[in-house]
């Protein structure tokens, strides 16, 4: 089976979903194909929310934020320093766009009814730029939720769910012209029954691929290109990456060796050997939680470093065997003043069995020591052992073993990748050569070069809206311009 779209979207993530409303702004035919029964990516799990500088949410906690620019490329380390330059050029020039256009990327999103008023200072930040709103639903749901519902009702938008591609089309002249995908539909009936039906289509149009990262192909890309990551948990989903894919059309792919790991990942008491662990964000540092060793309940790093630094601390210590999995013990730690600013999350994680209230006795030996010394950094009653700076609303000044604390088990987990297809600012995908291939975009996870060695948080929900919205820009351009000549 075959047909014609105009433009087809490949991906429901952030990134997708930007580049369809923006398809759709200008009335062009839009197609969204995703392998997942439901919509939203690893997007709609985001929960610590989306940088953005500046803006009006922003401007109320400093006077200026100077330092967007160069958090991010510190965050990238040494591959965008050490770069010749015509590529730390090109990289320059993705980050660029990335801060320049992040302003109007939370206007954009308010503007579609996401509330992004309340804004924190995540790990690897000199200012607080970090956007979610006060709502119960954490930022990602927020975001995705209100994206699908102002898209399903506009007469050009059609949605392809559990549909995978399996191949990127193109002409005798090496331009896209479209994909090829697989989708499961119907149920058959009598022996067969709850199963779906396989329909192999072709369906023609300008291509943007949004498809995500590889952070979940733990026996595939992951163990292509990162075998020492064997045994880690991940909080994605198992699922393959689709790099190969591009491979296939001649895509460039970059930085396919940088994979993040997070630091805290909760350790679900009740099934501690599940690989597929739920992300503790870290929002929850950011605003005042501590992270302690569970040996001994000594604190032992400053939490609001870059999210390599604080697994690297972590994972200096020897690892535990639960199983298959590798896992570290140790115990992320709020106190009242901090839960009161994250309670929706707190609620959900406690509500999981993920987090508990409970006293600082059970932590260690060490924990009282160790927390009353954070404490009265908090209180700039001293310096703090570990160069902290920002303690987010953490309020406790007395504390002892009766003292109440929220507290989670949490261990370092595969995340996201920093690798991926070779883009533009203009989220024109690129060969061998750097040079664009017609008909072809990308945006989000499954693009590299912008973040380099390490992601900073609070970057991923904001590349998927820039470049995602570039896309549906570059793709609505040639759409154009093909509509008129046809005319």
């Amino acid at each position: 089976m075959s047909s014609r779209h105009s433009v087809i979207v490949v991906g429901t993530g952030l990134a997708g979903l930007s580049a369809a409303s923006t398809l759709l702004s200008h009335n062009i035919p839009t197609l969204i194909i995703d392998r997942s029964p439901k919509p939203g990516g690893n997007s709609i799990k985001a929960s610590s929310g989306i940088n953005g500088s500046p803006t009006p949410y922003q401007a109320s906690i400093l006077q200026a934020d100077t330092t967007f620019y160069a958090d991010t490329v510190k965050s990238a380390g040494s591959v965008l320093s050490d770069s010749p330059y015509p590529e730390r050029k090109w990289r320059e020039s993705l980050i660029t766009t990335l801060i320049k256009e992040s302003g109007a990327a939370i206007s954009w999103l308010v503007e579609k009814g996401v509330d992004l008023s309340h804004v924190t200072q995540l790990g690897g930040h000199s200012v607080p730029r970090t956007h979610r709103g006060n709502e119960k639903a954490p930022p990602g749901y927020t975001i995705i939720s209100t994206l699908l519902e102002s898209l399903k009702h506009n007469p050009n938008f059609t949605l392809s769910l559990s549909s995978c591609v399996s191949e990127i089309l193109q002409d005798s002249q090496h331009h896209v012209i479209g994909v090829k995908y697989i989708t499961t539909t119907g149920k058959l009936d009598g022996e067969g029954a709850g199963e779906g039906i396989e329909v192999e289509k072709k369906v023609f149009g300008l291509v943007i691929v949004a498809s995500g990262g590889f952070a979940g192909d733990s026996h595939g890309l992951i163990a292509r290109y990162r075998p020492d990551l064997a045994g880690l948990p991940s909080t994605n989903d198992a699922r393959p990456g689709s790099s190969d894919l591009f491979t296939a059309v001649g895509v460039a792919l970059v930085d396919m060796q940088f994979v993040q790991v997070h630091p805290t990942a909760f350790v679900d008491p009740k099934e501690p050997e599940k690989g597929l662990k739920f992300l503790a964000a870290e929002m929850l540092r950011g605003e005042g939680g501590v992270l302690l060793r569970g040996r001994d309940g000594t604190r032992f790093v400053n939490e609001m470093q870059t999210r390599k630094t604080v697994t690297k601390a972590i994972m200096d210590d020897d690892e535990q065997m639960v199983g298959d999995l590798k896992v570290w013990d140790v115990y992320l730690v709020m106190d009242e003043g901090s839960y009161k600013v994250a309670k929706s999350h707190v609620d959900f994680y406690m509500w999981k069995g993920l987090m508990h209230r409970g006293e600082v006795a059970e932590l260690g030996p060490g924990a009282v020591e160790s927390l009353q010394a954070y404490a009265d950094a908090a209180a700039r009653e001293s310096g703090d052992p570990f160069g902290r700076t920002s303690f987010g609303h953490w309020n406790l000044q007395h504390v002892t073993p009766e003292s109440f604390v929220y507290i989670g088990k949490v261990t370092p987990a595969i995340h996201f990748t920093m690798g991926g297809v070779a883009i533009n600012s203009n989220s024109e995908v690129l060969n061998e050569n750097r040079e664009p291939i017609k008909g072809l975009w990308a945006a989000g996870e499954v693009t590299g070069g912008l973040h380099g060695e390490n992601r900073l948080g609070g970057n991923a929900l904001l590349e998927s809206v820039v470049f995602g919205r570039r896309a549906g820009e570059g793709a609505a351009k040639v759409w154009e311009k093909t509509f008129i000549f046809n005319i």
